[in-house]
């Protein structure tokens, strides 16, 4: 007896001595509802997305979303299809809500319909088209992660509510801006004549939950026109990018004055970027040189293969005479390279334990009737104001304009601030429903480079749609959401409002 009262007691022992974890758990209303959701709505939420997808929401310059027919279509699209599931419709212009309940009390959800540019010749099918053939488990188009496909999976975890007669003790508002992409003024003009929810998630970054976002900034400079009269070899073009969110993915330079020597010293260069795909073509004696890399969302560099910075790799091997393509290379080899983080480019670079580091991404060059225009993406962490990262700026370009003999035209500097949100009451409920449904134990709050509306309302976190660890296809010219995390996100969001809202 005494034996077998030793055994228990270290058994015991030991089972004090492992570390202690709660098992997440969901209520059987809220858990029954998910799975409900997911046996009745696949394929009415995929047709629900297919047609929110068909409609090119990307903004035109110069035309208020109010004013452009496409987005009009859109909501009209939208407004229908809550008319059909029993949800309230309100319009405000660059705004509609979509709303279930009539309590005082209101629980928000954040996203967007409009969505960025994309290139066809880039993708399987338009990109305004729903292709669930190309890639076999994934939805692949524009707007499909970021955002249409959090708005289908919204419309229908509302949906599934209704059917189950769940009571509510808070109203469900679902929020799709028209500019998020473009044009924030609207929605900070609406929030200031209107009450919000006191609690709200945003659909339209990463799980398990966002809690700090870097600010996003802009550093814009033009290298100016200037004749080259030698005959020495010179850049007579050096052009890259799509849109300034976008890691870029095509480049391309001309050499003028080339020659077969050339060629092959900058074949050798190429062996040591094996990430990027060069194509060469020649013109006489001159020498045009194409790069392809990998666009992805700039917030997020690592996804991606900066085709611009590579390309002025592959051209370092010489100073180039200063004209605007020529000094455009020098600069971009002197101050960024191929690095992600702004480590060249004077004292910039610094990083955040929990937001991580600053990253530096030239995304846009852009033909100017006086030169060359070039577009660096900047998102940074707290750790540095906003009037010392610009004078770190300011000091490294007029150090290189003196060191180089350029003057740089039509600087200009836009610094945003990061944001963190400490205090939201939500945060616990969502981690433990997605820990529920992920099997991912101890979650935790997380940080990311991009910029999402959470900060414009109330207590407002992030809650997907993109799961950690997997690469954000957002902005990239290969935008998808597997049918897997699409369903998922209909069984979490289904839960969580359940669990925020009752």
């Amino acid at each position: 007896m005494i034996r077998r009262s030793v055994y228990y007691f270290i058994l015991l022992l030991s089972a004090l001595a492992q570390p202690f974890q709660v098992q997440a758990k969901v209520s059987d209303v809220a858990n029954n509802t998910a799975q409900y959701a997911v046996d009745s709505y696949q394929q009415k939420m995929l047709d629900s997305l297919e047609e929110l997808i068909s409609f090119n929401t990307v903004a035109v310059e110069g035309l208020p979303s109010t004013e452009n027919p496409v987005h009009q279509a859109f909501k009209k699209s939208l407004a229908q299809q809550a008319k059909q599931l029993g949800l309230d419709y309100t319009d405000h212009g660059y705004i509609v809500i979509i709303g279930l309940g009539d309590s005082k009390e209101r629980l928000g959800m954040i996203t967007h319909g409009d969505v960025q540019p994309a290139t066809p010749t880039k993708w399987a099918k338009s990109p305004f088209e729903l292709d669930l053939t190309s890639e076999p488990g994934k939805l692949v188009g524009r707007g499909t992660e970021d955002d249409k496909g959090s708005i289908s999976n919204a419309l229908y975890a509302m949906k599934s509510i209704k059917d189950m007669k769940i009571k509510l003790n808070k109203r469900i508002e679902l929020y799709v801006y028209m500019a998020e992409e473009s044009d924030w003024a609207p929605l900070e003009a609406y929030i200031k004549e209107h009450t919000l929810p006191q609690v709200n998630i945003t659909l339209d970054a990463e799980y398990p939950v966002v809690t700090a976002e870097k600010g996003y900034g802009t550093i814009s400079m033009t290298f100016p026109n200037k004749e080259i009269t030698t005959e020495q070899r010179y850049l007579s073009d050096f052009i890259g990018g799509f849109f300034g969110s976008q890691i870029p993915e095509d480049a391309q330079a001309t050499i003028e004055n080339a020659d077969e020597f050339l060629l092959a010293k900058v074949q050798k260069i190429a062996k040591s970027h094996p990430q990027i795909h060069y194509n060469y073509q020649w013109h006489g004696n001159a020498l045009t040189i194409k790069a392809l890399g990998k666009s992805a969302h700039s917030s997020k560099p690592e996804d991606g293969v900066n085709a611009i910075t590579y390309l002025a790799d592959l051209l370092s091997f010489t100073r180039w005479p200063n004209n605007a393509s020529g000094a455009l290379v020098n600069f971009i080899n002197d101050n960024l390279g191929t690095d992600l983080y702004g480590e060249k480019f004077g004292n910039v670079a610094y990083s955040d334990d929990f937001m991580g580091p600053m990253s530096l991404q030239p995304t846009v060059l852009k033909q100017k009737e006086q030169g060359i225009e070039l577009n660096i993406n900047l998102r940074r962490p707290k750790g540095k104001t906003a009037a010392q990262l610009e004078n770190e700026i300011n000091l490294t370009l007029n150090q290189w304009q003196q060191a180089n003999k350029v003057t740089l035209t039509n600087l200009k500097n836009y610094i945003g601030e990061p944001f963190v949100q400490n205090n939201a009451p939500q945060i616990d409920t969502l981690l433990n429903v997605f820990s529920f449904y992920t099997g991912i134990t101890e979650a935790k709050p997380v940080a990311i480079g991009g910029g999402t509306n959470s900060r414009l309302f109330p207590n407002a976190v992030s809650f997907g749609p993109s799961m950690p660890g997997k690469e954000y296809t957002g902005h990239s010219e290969h935008e998808f959401i597997t049918m897997e995390q699409f369903i998922l996100n209909l069984k979490m969001y289904t839960a969580v409002l359940i669990e925020l809202a009752q």
